[in-house]
């Protein structure tokens, strides 16, 4: 994630709200629209920002709409071939580029990056090509290093400069041990490019890869340059929308500057697909989850995500810069491939909305998947109240369950971290389900004896039970 330092150097972090639902017969495509068209409305008015939209199901695309507004001020609507920025979306551009030195035999996944940057310090122990690619460095994530200056997003950075704020810092672990999204890894992959090819990132992306994928609103451009149908980015905080921070692209680099729209994301999945630009033994590779030298497996192959939605499986990427987010999705057995760009990103809004905004965007997915949605059971107040407190498991480690109320709704927190703000939606009285849990789905039933909760039984794949004490 790649988030501040301090005074946030910058906002481009990957997100992860994966929505689970039960399966059902496919829906038509008429029926699909409907229903994304009423979904859609009903979160996003006319007049606020919006979202572009883009579902192709085996190569043809069956919906490409934009709701909302490209700028407020001027009461200018969506379309769906504006160009919005797409933040660490960029990566796996930058992944192929750098697949493509490797197929040259220019450069090899398992080359010590000190071979092309000799002046970023070893630390010790061998730091590969493939690392940065897979997020296996131990290299820190630049977007959390200090700063004490206040606008230090709003200046113009050099790749150098980035790479000084993490180049001294120790890593957080050896190479190839662990898994931790690092955007310093994608910077020095940039710096690479351009110490292989002696040409500028920027350039060399445009010659090698953007046009060779036939995209035509996919680019590289400063906050100072004329870009048509450039879409103005916004954030929302207790209820109100404001022009997003002003935020140097420079500062993203390889790691997160480039901007697209929907139907040119589609373009550069069917030039992936088609093997336009890499083989497919090597796009085979890039699209694998990384195994690490304890013998598992991450979610992340070279510039994508691989993991499950809903029971399908799904190679992807999000991404987040100021005012914007954008997510990509590509279904490989369904051969459904889902585009969403908005330009509204509100990281510290308080109030639920982001939550709702996310939990949409997954709703499409699953309605191109042609899932059925799960449905809602409204409880009443002081069923809700029964059920908050918290847990402990009767077997296991002595972690905590905490369910609380917000906003009329039940939320659960694990004290051990690997579970926070997870929303309980209601199934019936006593059952719910939670959304926000991946791959797998999660319900708690709730028990009672002689009118009070006493217990709750948790099922992912298995099941636990939790002891209320308070």
């Amino acid at each position: 994630m790649l988030l501040l330092m301090k005074k946030a150097l910058l906002c481009i972090p990957v997100l992860f709200f994966l929505l689970t639902y039960s399966f059902g017969q496919t829906i038509d495509t008429k029926e699909s629209e409907k229903q994304i068209d009423s979904l859609i409305s009903a979160q996003i008015n006319p007049n606020e920002p919006g979202v572009s939209i883009l579902i192709a199901k085996q190569g043809k695309i069956v919906y490409e709409k934009a709701y909302g507004s490209a700028d407020v001020e001027l009461n200018v609507p969506l379309q769906p071939d504006m160009v919005f920025k797409i933040g660490s979306v960029t990566k796996q551009f930058t992944a192929i580029a750098i697949l493509q030195l490797v197929e040259k035999g220019l450069i090899s996944l398992q080359d010590s990056i000190q071979k092309f940057l000799p002046y970023f310090p070893s630390k010790g122990y061998t730091i590969t090509v493939e690392n940065l690619l897979t997020h296996t460095s131990g290299i820190m994530d630049y977007s959390n290093a200090d700063t004490t200056h206040t606008y230090i997003e709003r200046e113009d950075f050099t790749p150098q400069r980035i790479i000084n704020y993490f180049d001294k810092a120790p890593l957080e672990f050896i190479p190839g041990s662990k898994y931790n999204y690092s955007n310093s890894g994608y910077v020095l992959l940039g710096r690479i490019i351009e110490k292989i090819t002696g040409e500028r990132y920027h350039d060399y992306m445009r010659k090698n890869v953007i046009i060779p994928a036939g995209l035509t609103n996919t680019l590289y451009a400063d906050e100072h340059t004329i870009v048509s149908k450039r879409v103005r980015g916004y954030t929302k905080d207790n209820g109100f929308y404001e022009n997003c921070e002003y935020q140097s692209v420079s500062i993203a680099y390889a790691a997160g500057d480039l901007m697209s729209t929907v139907n040119d994301l589609y373009k550069w999945n069917n030039s992936l697909l088609a093997y336009k630009l890499v083989s497919k033994a090597t796009l085979d590779k890039a699209f694998t989850p990384f195994k690490l030298k304890n013998g598992n497996f991450t979610r992340y192959g070279y510039g994508w995500f691989i993991d499950s939605i809903g029971g399908s499986k799904c190679i992807h990427h999000e991404g987040q810069i100021s005012g914007f987010i954008a997510e990509e999705k590509y279904f490989p057995k369904e051969d459904v491939y889902v585009a969403v760009l908005t330009n509204v990103q509100s990281g510290e809004d308080k109030t639920g909305f982001s939550d709702g905004r996310f939990r949409l965007y997954e709703t499409i997915s699953q309605v191109a998947l042609g899932k059925k949605l799960m449905r809602e059971v409204i409880l009443a107040d002081t069923i809700l109240d029964n059920y908050v407190g918290t847990y402990l498991p009767t077997l296991g480690k002595k972690q905590t369950l905490t369910i609380y109320k917000k906003n009329g709704n039940l939320y659960a927190d694990l004290s051990n971290g690997t579970g926070r703000n997870m929303l309980l939606v209601a199934q019936s009285e006593t059952k719910f389900l939670l959304p926000d849990v991946r791959r797998i789905q999660t319900t708690f039933e709730f028990i009672k004896e002689n009118g009070k909760t006493t217990k709750l039984i948790a099922v992912q794949e298995k099941q636990f039970e939790w002891q209320k004490i308070n």
